[in-house]
């Protein structure tokens, strides 16, 4: 009974990291060029992109430039390795005493804005961070000048990620 429960055991603990590895996200793959451009509203260049393993996990990095100097969008996933600082606490002390992040209700498991730079212009940036299990994604549009239409757009690229999930 021992041999049996210790096999078990340890055959789970060799299959955890290879499940990980089945849900590991490439960013590039799951928004589009035509994704980007629709965010952006404007014609962007192709993605740059990198996929690696990190001293705390797996990292997957996408960025999309407009044509036109001034626009971009950022996306980031940080599926986190077993032992690794939680996501959902990293936002937390990301957060922690910052009154410009704003939670997100219904978006993951915890979701922040934040806005950076001036109001409007080729310097605003709009940050989305969302917490799903053990991935901390980032979603960032700069140079979009309607912020309610860049926010919306920052959710529904976050959630096409997270239904990758």
């Amino acid at each position: 009974m021992r041999r049996t429960f210790a096999a078990a055991f340890a055959l789970a603990v060799i299959a955890l990291p290879l499940r990980a590895a089945e849900n590991r996200i490439d960013l590039a793959a799951v928004i589009t060029k035509a994704d980007a451009e629709s965010a952006l509203a404007e014609s962007v260049k192709d993605p740059q992109a990198r996929n690696e393993d990190g001293a705390d996990g797996y990292y997957s990095r996408c960025n999309y430039y407009s044509e036109n100097p001034g626009r971009s969008l950022t996306l980031r996933i940080r599926q986190a390795g077993p032992g690794q600082l939680e996501p959902k606490k990293q936002l937390e002390e990301m957060s922690a005493g910052n009154d410009k992040f704003k939670e997100v209700a219904k978006l993951g498991d915890k979701a922040a804005l934040v806005r950076e730079g001036p109001a409007k212009g080729p310097g605003h940036v709009l940050m989305l961070y969302v917490v799903k299990g053990n991935a901390f994604i980032t979603v960032g549009i700069s140079g979009v000048p309607d912020e309610k239409s860049a926010t919306e757009k920052a959710k529904t690229l976050a959630k096409k990620i997270l239904s990758k999930l």
